[in-house]
């Protein structure tokens, strides 16, 4: 982004006319802190010429919002040397300010820094030194060896934690026997000294190195005051200790204060010790998913041998062998034999799939008993696996609405903690008497030992990473921080019916022909083979081994059915109402036996040319096993359940009698599905729309909430902020839960993070001092400090443990 004035040029895809390019820079006119903007339509970009940072964000945004694209990446780093919640202000402060960077943010529990940018202005190197000039650094490798590097590094780190912790508890524990218990003993002060300075020196050096990098770039952060406190706390002591008689001379006895400068580094780094063990668990799931892929695979090859290769090796149209117990490598379909499948690792289902031929497989679950051979269909990060893998993790980086509050806080937390220890200790020397610069500066090391902005920085996305990871294990995933933040609001349902109440795999039961021609039928199959409509499929099926025609002219009616026309005759097939509309005459024998299959819930196809209608169909879709009890446990939650369908209304009322849904609306065509959820939204609705069929993504656009079926179309799942991959509507009363679960722990995370900071200060300060003369030790409050964002991380991880 820029600062100051500064020309970007935004890459446009989509705008292809004068007239497209005049809508772009009528909308890039509306946006603040633009100066000039020029839409280049023979070079396909934007010209514009921004004062201020927040304009490039938004002209994209703006640009995305009239239809057009902007070609942007999108990418996600690993961010390491990160400390506190403070550090994650910084780095995305850092990458916002670069020239080309469209939006930026940090998530400071998984340590990674989400970033969009214009390839054409900067790229991943150029973000990465703009980081390590502030004293932080990105992992930039190939992302197939980036988790692995990353393993490796926080492994590393870990151990040096642990190691660096150990030993200053193990320093510290002389130094505080010998200031509490044993202080008259000869050379007290200097053994103290000796056993204190290896733990602020050397073990704690990491704090005033990264305190000297952000002092240069005029920030603070948690390391700034953990080395004021400590830094203030060992010079003082020493100065005691060298210059007693400045103090004897004024009536005073020069103490040292060499234990709180020591255990506070020793509880600090405990204290990271715990959050960082703790922070590894949030992140199980992730570990767990990309654990599912085994490493080598046994291809067939063209003289039918068997080779066993790396899984980076295996190309899309390789014949793959599964043996029994083996885990599935890529995605495919089976081409010779059977076998039961486990795919609960994906679906969330316990009870094994039957694979036979023809049927698709998932990379990540695991063979049965039996053996087969499938055709790589999608390899490396096209299969479903890495799809959910790459979703979970976007999940988990992204932020809940209530961040946003939480980082502006955090951003001026440490800067208003310094001042408040500084008014301490003036306060101290003002009315502390005799004793007031002593105790004024033990206060003040106080307040900026207890004060923690690591606890306010994890209480969000903690909770976000173990509800999201929670989801996934169980099969649904969850596409950002807001859908999962929302769901708990959700007081309506829209359910679609074919595929998501029904099981979507309708068949034709009956068919009844005004005059039994063959011909016709082979028109009639041709038809449908061109229609997208999910029931065309069926009819297909119906009339398989007829032969193909062509047609003069071909269209397709959304919501209506299909017209075609061939050796200058035209044809339709769809519902009733575009019969209706072409003024077809409708034999009474075929409408007896409509009306018959409609009160039966069987959907009716209308066959007929610009004459007569020839013939009806009725095609059938079996209730989903789960769905009627899945409706009442939606029900139960207190939510209203609606259902759409593009069906008729006597199916449709059939339907939903049986599943138990009272409200419904039958006829529907996709862009009424998306203006009925409009309505209930300007009624105060919140409403979450469940749909699996590309007719379903305008719909599932406009709800608040929008869950597709996982067996549905990709379009739908693109759209969706919530995919149940088993396509179980029982899944759905989980996720509402799992987001009320997830939304209650980062209320009690904040809770607990502003209410210690807001008791803290003000004790550590000294407010109770004239009360009862209670003076907190700096030592007490470095344990507290260590222990506040322990108990955040550890409330988030309950989630885990949540039905």
């Amino acid at each position: 982004m820029a600062t100051n004035k500064e020309t970007i040029f935004l890459p446009l895809e989509g705008v292809e006319s004068e007239h497209c390019a005049l809508i772009v820079d009528k909308g890039l006119s509306a946006i603040k802190g633009i100066e000039s903007h020029k839409v280049e339509l023979n070079n396909n970009r934007a010209n514009i010429v921004v004062n201020d940072t927040l304009a490039v964000s938004e002209a994209v945004k703006a640009i995305k919002d009239l239809g057009y694209g902007v070609t942007t990446i999108k990418k996600s780093f690993p961010v390491l040397h990160m400390t506190c919640a403070s550090c994650a202000i910084s780095v995305e402060s850092m990458a916002k300010s670069i020239s080309g960077v469209v939006t930026a943010s940090v998530n400071f529990a998984t340590a990674t820094l989400t970033v969009e940018f214009l390839p054409n202005m900067t790229d991943a190197v150029a973000i990465q030194k703009a980081v390590q000039s502030i004293g932080y650094d990105l992992l930039i490798e190939d992302e197939s060896t980036q988790q692995e590097t990353l393993e490796a590094i926080h492994e590393k780190k870990f151990r040096t934690l642990k190691i660096k912790t150990i030993a200053a508890i193990a320093l510290s524990v002389p130094v505080v026997a010998i200031g509490m218990f044993f202080s008259g003993i000869p050379y007290a002060e200097q053994i103290m000294w000796l056993f204190s300075s290896p733990v602020v020196l050397w073990l704690g050096k990491d704090f005033y190195i990264n305190a000297w990098k952000q002092l240069q770039h005029r920030s603070a952060n948690m390391d700034t005051l953990v080395a004021l406190s400590t830094g203030i706390a060992y010079v003082f002591s020493i100065f005691n200790m060298v210059f007693p008689d400045f103090w004897h001379q004024r009536g005073l006895h020069a103490h040292v204060y060499f234990e709180a400068a020591s255990v506070v580094i020793a509880f600090i780094l405990l204290g990271k010790l715990l959050e960082e063990k703790a922070k590894g668990n949030t992140s199980t799931a992730i570990k767990k998913l990309m654990g599912l892929q085994p490493k080598t695979v046994t291809v067939i090859q063209g003289d039918n041998s068997e080779k066993q290769v790396a899984i980076e090796d295996v190309h899309e149209g390789d014949t793959i062998l599964v043996k029994p117990g083996e885990r599935i490598a890529v995605d495919g379909i089976v081409i010779s034999g059977s076998s039961y499948v486990d795919e609960s690792m994906l679906s969330g289902e316990p009870l094994p799939v039957l694979k036979a031929e023809a049927e698709k497989v998932f990379a990540g679950t695991i063979n049965q008993k039996g053996s087969f051979q499938f055709k790589a269909i999608k390899v490396g990060k096209e299969t479903m696996l890495a799809h959910i893998i790459k979703m979970v993790q976007d999940a988990q980086g992204s932020k809940a609405p209530v961040q946003k509050l939480v980082d502006k806080i955090a951003a001026i937390f440490v800067p208003v903690v310094l001042v408040i220890a500084l008014l301490t200790f003036i306060l101290w020397i003002v009315l502390g008497g005799n004793n007031g610069i002593v105790q004024g500066l033990m206060a003040a090391v106080t307040v900026l030992v207890i004060a923690c902005p690591c606890a306010l920085g994890l209480a969000t996305p903690t909770a976000i990473m173990v509800g999201v990871g929670n989801g996934a294990e169980n099969g649904i995933l969850i596409k950002d921080a807001e859908s999962l933040e929302l769901a708990k609001k959700i007081d309506t349902i829209v359910l679609d019916k074919t595929g998501t109440i029904t099981e979507g795999k309708p068949e034709v039961i009956g068919i009844k022909w005004l005059k039994q021609d063959d011909t016709a039928a082979q028109i009639l199959a041709s038809m449908e083979r061109q229609s997208e409509h999910p029931l065309a499929e069926a009819i297909v099926k119906h009339f398989t081994g007829l032969d193909n025609i062509s047609f003069e002219s071909f269209e397709s009616i959304t919501g209506k059915g299909v017209i075609a026309s061939t050796k200058g005759i035209k044809y339709f097939a769809g519902n009733k109402k575009l019969l209706s509309e072409n003024r077809i005459v409708i034999d009474g024998s075929l409408q007896i036996q409509a009306d018959t299959w409609s009160q039966e819930a069987k959907t009716v196809i209308w066959f007929a040319n610009s004459n007569a209608a020839l013939a009806v169909l009725a095609i059938s879709d079996k209730i989903k096993q789960t769905s009627i009890e899945a409706i009442q446990q939606i029900k139960d939650l207190g939510i209203t359940v609606f259902m759409l369908t593009g069906d008729n209304a006597e199916a449709a009322r059939s339907i939903a009698h049986q599943v138990g849904i009272t409200d419904f609306k039958a006829e529907v065509l996709p862009q009424d599905k998306a203006d009925f959820i409009k309505e209930l939204q300007r009624r105060g609705r919140t409403v979450a729309m469940v749909g699996d069929g590309i007719n379903d993504s305008t719909a599932l656009a406009t709800a608040d909430v929008s869950i597709a079926m996982g067996k549905g179309s990709d379009i739908a799942m693109d759209v969706a902020k919530m995919t149940i991959i088993s396509s179980d509507l029982k899944k759905i009363p989980q996720a509402i839960r799992l987001s009320q679960n997830t939304v209650a722990a980062i209320r009690q995370n904040l809770f607990w993070a502003f209410i210690y900071n807001l008791i803290g200060i003000p004790l550590a300060a000294g407010i109770l001092y004239p009360i009862n003369g209670f003076l907190l030790n700096p030592m007490i409050a470095g344990g507290a400090m260590a222990l506040s964002s322990v108990s955040v991380v550890s409330n988030s991880l309950r989630l885990k443990w949540k039905k």
